[in-house]
């Protein structure tokens, strides 16, 4: 099925039908993401994250820390 079909039969859907394909999408990729190859680059710049925070975990942040700055933001 072509990318143009399939998104005129997506905009035939309402919006929470919409959002649940979305998400089932997601799921989909998430599923399968160990098939999606890194670049070089991107493995690079893993590896070097990992060194950095193995050698200095107190400088991250945690999930709740970021959210407060991300929606205190707004």
């Amino acid at each position: 099925m072509e990318s143009t079909t399939i998104s005129a039969e997506a905009k035939k859907l309402s919006i929470p039908e919409r959002i649940l394909l979305v998400e089932e999408v997601w799921n989909s990729i998430v599923e399968d993401q160990e098939k999606l190859p890194l670049t070089n680059a991107q493995r690079e710049e893993l590896n070097e994250r990992i060194v950095d925070y193995k050698s200095s975990p107190q400088k991250g942040c945690s999930w709740d820390e970021v959210k407060h700055r991300i929606t205190e933001s707004k």
